[in-house]
């Protein structure tokens, strides 16, 4: 951590509450985590509780000409049998556009689609009687080239509208402008899995007045709530739902997976009904990161400033919309990366496949067009030869700058300065020890060098990623924060239902109602849709949105506290705060202990807090205020590259990135190491091998993650400059990591073996 924070005013943070903004307060979770004592969604119990599992489709591509429960419905203890007959609402749901099936009527459009429903009084009772439904395909021949699906009208068409789920154009100057040195290059992202530890699970339970409880880990409660009533047929009062432990979740729990399917087991039996994903069935049950193929061309003078970049961007959305549109939105919007650039011309394209559904995953729609622009920023200053540290900087963005889409910077963007103190970070020492530990050589303890055949090479990479919603969404969360004494201590109670997936929210809305109501004692209530929407845990948005609504909630009870006290105390409210317990008056000390204020009383006040206001596009991408906010971070990779075989040890890796304002410093470093494992996982090794529409490693033993053997030492420096414009002056801090983290590697990779490797993942193959 570096640059202390700035001092803080007693009306807004409270120095003598321990546990507070700018403390490392340990995770309420953590310890049971550790212990293997938390509760996950998948750990639900219920009396008399039935099984339910999912028939789903092996083709990637076929028209359903029937469907036969019936000699499933013959098996010993199977309550249900389900097809779409028994849908008793609308059968469309979808995060943007309603367009995907709860239960595959007259088609289905990717391998695992969901046909059928079983309940069953055990697991295993469940899975055989799905082997015993008998569905006759047509099998058709599916789309699977993303690009040839944007431009092809012989294609066959996927949806109603076509292929295109959605096209965007950003246009910034004169787009025929010329320059002195030109590089291009085609890139190529693969099909990344947010590979969370806990699979999909859930529990329902028929409720007397006909609606249904859910008990579910998910990313956004209200979400799910609003598609989930539809398709149920029920009015959304009567679909109550609450958050279970999360195990995981990086996008991937967006979408729908076991919520209208457990739910209508449930309702259809009459039982309680409990679904759980195994790990095959979770690759096929929840949407990847997006594919994409960039055609990219800048335009530099010989100085290196940049006069242009254009781009052709297509991402693959499988068969289904869910977050496509928002990937496009952002993928064209911060395609030029985090510099100033004149002239822009940038057009992407996301599209319907019968390749598995995509969605979010960290860093939506920014991980793929930083690769590409990054890899073209090397190529740059190989051209110019030039420092590709010094063309970056030279280029950089900053405050009062114009992005692409006409939006100034009214907020920090150090940008040279993250560059700047990344690389005065020392590098590791040349020189390898004797004799040599193979452990940290490529290939490590497999002994496949001594160190014959090794090179080194260092590699940049840095981001500009938009955070909260964007293109004029109304991006809002609802906090209800109660005040009282119990067992004769003042004690908050803040109320959201904003999902706590690993980042540390529980933790950062504890630290604010000790800073905002110098209490000591918070409690957060369990997590559910009978408070206000509190939007997704995603886009980096929850410490901005549902921080800012536990903020102005309980300046409010913190106001109806001042009221009581001048009314006692003849004090004028804008005289008194908060400190440590007590209720203080600037004019006269302390006045009372803030329990002896409150007695039997109870204050409670809900809040909703909404950012500021952005607008959509015009058809040239202009906005004067298309997105919220935006993070930087830059990374340096440092690696070891065997060139005989192929392989790659990460040396280290270092990050600096602007976090506006550090609430957790701890919980902090955590989400940036965390999110650089998953830049470099994609930079090395993780991708979902499609073929032909059909997943060919779905599993943790094919499909490969980083392990702590995997991730090298890291420095990571925190700057705080501050966004004035959002509470507490914070930046969403965590996909940014992710983001710049794979650039930086493959950066690394090239320069150590002279290949241009345009892909990433970076297999041995593509480099021997």
């Amino acid at each position: 951590m570096s640059n202390p924070a700035p001092a803080r005013s007693p009306q807004d943070l409270n120095d003598a509450i321990a546990g507070g903004i700018g403390e490392s307060p340990l995770r309420p979770d953590g310890a049971l985590k550790v212990r293997g004592e938390f509760a996950y969604s998948s750990d639900l119990w219920a009396e008399d509780m039935l099984w339910g599992a999912t028939l789903r489709s092996p083709h990637p591509y076929a028209r359903i000409r029937s469907v036969d429960v019936g000699p499933a419905l013959k098996v010993p203890g199977v309550y249900a049998a389900l097809t779409h007959e028994d849908v008793p609402g609308d059968n469309l749901y979808g995060l943007k556009h309603a367009d995907q099936p709860a239960l595959a009527e007259d088609v289905v459009r990717y391998r695992g689609e969901a046909v059928a429903l079983i309940a069953a009084d055990h697991p295993e009772t469940a899975r055989r009687a799905l082997e015993r439904i008998e569905v006759d395909y047509e099998v058709l021949e599916p789309v699977t080239d993303a690009e040839r699906a944007a431009h092809d009208d012989t294609l066959p068409k996927l949806h109603a509208d076509g292929n295109v789920v959605r096209h965007q154009k950003i246009l910034k100057g004169d787009p025929d402008a010329e320059a002195e040195v030109v590089v291009s290059g085609v890139y190529t992202v693969g099909m990344q899995d947010q590979a969370f530890l806990g699979p999909e699970s859930g529990l329902a339970i028929p409720a007397e007045d006909g609606g249904v409880e859910l008990y579910l880990a998910t990313q956004d409660l209200h979400s799910d709530l609003r598609q989930t009533a539809r398709v149920l047929g029920l009015p959304p009062e009567k679909v109550r739902m609450t958050m279970s432990g999360v195990g995981g979740a990086f996008g991937g729990r967006e979408d729908l997976s076991i919520q209208v399917h457990v739910c209508m087991l449930a309702l259809h039996t009459g039982k309680p009904v409990k679904m759980v994903y195994n790990r095959e069935e979770s690759f096929y049950g929840h949407v990847h990161r997006h594919p994409a193929k960039m055609y990219y061309e800048h335009g530099a003078t010989r100085d290196g400033k940049l006069v242009y970049v254009k781009a052709r961007q297509y991402f693959d959305g499988g068969a289904y919309a869910s977050k496509t549109p928002v990937v496009v939105g952002n993928g064209t919007t911060l395609g030029a990366g985090p510099y100033v650039v004149p002239n822009v011309d940038i057009e992407g394209w996301g599209l319907y496949t019968n390749n598995p559904p995509c969605g979010a995953m960290r860093g939506l729609g920014a991980v793929q067009p930083t690769f590409a622009y990054e890899s073209q920023m090397d190529k740059l200053a190989a051209a110019l030869d030039m420092d590709p540290v010094d063309l970056r900087i030279k280029n950089a963005i900053s405050r009062g700058e114009t992005i692409p889409t006409g939006q100034v910077l009214d907020y920090p963007a150090p940008v040279a300065e993250l560059l700047e103190r990344l690389r005065r970070i020392p590098l590791p020492p040349e020189n390898r020890t004797e004799p040599v530990d193979i452990r940290d050589m490529p290939g490590g303890a497999s002994n496949t060098t001594h160190g014959e055949g090794v090179k080194r090479g260092i590699g940049y990479g840095v981001t500009i990623k938009n955070i909260c919603y964007a293109e004029g969404a109304d991006d809002f969360s609802t906090a209800r924060v109660r005040l009282q004494v119990v067992g004769g201590e003042p004690m908050a109670m803040v109320h959201t239902a904003a999902a706590e997936v690993g980042q540390g929210l529980v933790t950062v809305q504890q630290q604010i109602a000790r800073t905002e109501l110098g209490v000591e004692l918070v409690n957060i209530h369990p997590n559910d849709t009978s408070v206000g929407p509190a939007g997704s845990s995603s886009a980096s948005r929850q410490t901005y949105v549902t921080g800012g609504a536990v903020k102005v909630a309980c300046e409010a009870v913190r106001t109806a506290l001042f009221e009581l006290v001048a009314q006692r105390y003849q004090e004028r409210p804008e005289h008194l705060s908060l400190n440590g317990g007590k209720v203080v008056s600037s004019a006269t000390g302390v006045l009372a202990d803030i329990s002896e204020v409150l007695g039997d009383d109870v204050i409670e006040e809900t809040r909703e807090y909404h950012h500021r206001q952005t607008f959509p596009m015009d058809e040239t991408g202009q906005s004067s205020q298309v997105q919220v906010q935006h993070a930087f971070s830059a990374h340096r990779a440092v690696v070891d590259v065997d060139t005989d075989l192929g392989l790659v040890k990460v040396v280290q890796l270092d990050c600096v990135q602007d976090v506006g304002k550090a609430i957790n410093p701890d919980a902090l470093i955590g989400q940036i190491q965390g999110g650089s494992a998953q830049g470099l996982g994609l930079a090395v090794m993780e991708e979902i091998k499609v073929d032909a529409g059909n997943i060919r490693n779905p599993s943790f033993t094919d499909y490969l993650i980083p392990t702590i053997l995997d991730m090298p030492p890291m420095t990571v420096d925190v700057i705080e400059r501050g966004d004035p414009n959002a509470p507490y002056g914070v930046r969403g801090a965590g996909e940014p990591p992710t983001i710049s983290t794979t650039p930086a590697v493959v950066s690394a990779i090239r320069a150590a073996t002279g290949k241009e490797l345009p892909h990433t993942p970076v297999a041995p193959e593509h480099i021997i």
